[in-house]
């Protein structure tokens, strides 16, 4: 019986098609992340021409401007971290080590950006000749109908862009290429950026609902804002008495270290009439979480929280809801 080669040859076509759709789908990318770092480098040069060279000589403030583009830094090191140049010549893993090098500049960024925010948004208030100035810029071809703040989050946007862009090129890349480790290199720097990115949005975000339930409690008793406290959720539930007394309907914040409870102010009150008042302030750190019912498909639910004082049973008609309290309590306790 004679030995045909017919099964090997056919194996390694299957392997040069798998490669050449790799490699398709490569330059595709490539060239996605080419045209789109062009057009992100064109606005990059915009924003820094109109906030680091122009505005300072049209009404706004020597010690206000540069905190438009976060941080006088970023300007500096802009022809550092886009990637254009190199690929444009095709040198990618050069490029990648430039632009690991300075990927902090993204981290600090972020953090001076609500900062930025806060400083446009002073100027804009109160001071005419920047406010005239800054529409006028606008109505420019290159601002494309968009405002100044609209072009401020671009390098948090294109921090973004970067991970999905990188981690298909690195998926396209042999492993056994040059470029290969260099990307993966870049894909986790870029992933770690972008989490500190992420963390700041969302201190920033918490910050926020801190305050934001500050001013909802009448009186400055209950003290919202502690650091290392993170807003977790809020909304209606129903209290339970011990004995046969109604149903109390509360408002309740959770927190990852307390449980407040609160009703509305008296709508007729001369200044509280928009307030919360606190009833009861309890910490989770010696609570206990359980569901007396609501462990089926029933309509609603009924939570104990259990502390070493006293014990609150918490009702809702809602299903969904209740469950999605006990998850947020038994999280936060644990």
């Amino acid at each position: 019986m004679s030995y045909s080669p017919l099964p090997s040859m056919a194996g390694a076509n299957i392997v040069e098609e798998q490669r050449a759709r790799w490699e398709r789908k490569r330059c595709r990318t490539a060239k996605e992340l080419l045209e789109t770092e062009h057009r992100y480098l064109e606005q990059l040069d915009l924003v820094v021409t109109v906030c680091i060279w122009v505005l300072p000589m049209h009404g706004c403030p020597q010690e206000a401007h540069a905190y438009f583009w976060c941080h006088e830094e970023w300007s500096q090191n802009i022809p550092l971290i886009v990637l254009s140049l190199h690929l444009e010549r095709g040198h990618l893993g050069l490029g990648l080590e430039n632009f690991c090098q300075k990927l902090e500049l993204y981290g600090h960024y972020a953090e001076n950006f609500e900062r930025a925010n806060k400083t446009l948004k002073e100027q804009l208030r109160k001071n005419k000749s920047f406010r005239r100035f800054k529409k006028l810029q606008e109505t420019r071809p290159q601002f494309q109908g968009r405002k100044l703040e609209d072009l401020l989050p671009l390098p948090l946007q294109r921090l973004h862009q970067y991970k999905h862009f990188l981690r298909d090129l690195l998926e396209n890349t042999s492993p056994v290429s040059a470029e290969s480790q260099k990307l993966a290199k870049a894909v986790k720097s870029v992933s770690e950026v972008s989490q500190w990115v992420q963390d700041i949005d969302r201190e920033r975000e918490n910050s926020l609902q801190l305050h934001r339930v500050q001013k909802l409690l009448k009186g400055q008793k209950t003290q919202v804002l502690t650091p290392g406290r993170w807003y977790i959720r809020e909304g209606w539930l129903l209290v339970v008495p011990s004995k046969g007394k109604d149903l109390k309907r509360r408002i309740f914040f959770l927190f990852s270290d307390i449980f407040i409870s609160t009703k509305p102010c008296h709508p007729l009150h001369l200044t509280n009439s928009n307030k919360l008042a606190c009833t009861a302030v309890y910490p989770l750190h010696q609570c206990v979480v359980g569901k007396v019912f609501g462990h089926t498909q029933s309509e609603g639910g009924l939570l104990s929280l259990s502390f070493p004082h006293k014990t609150l049973l918490l009702m809702s008609t809602d299903q969904q809801d209740i469950n999605d309290w006990y998850q947020c309590l038994t999280t936060a306790v644990r």
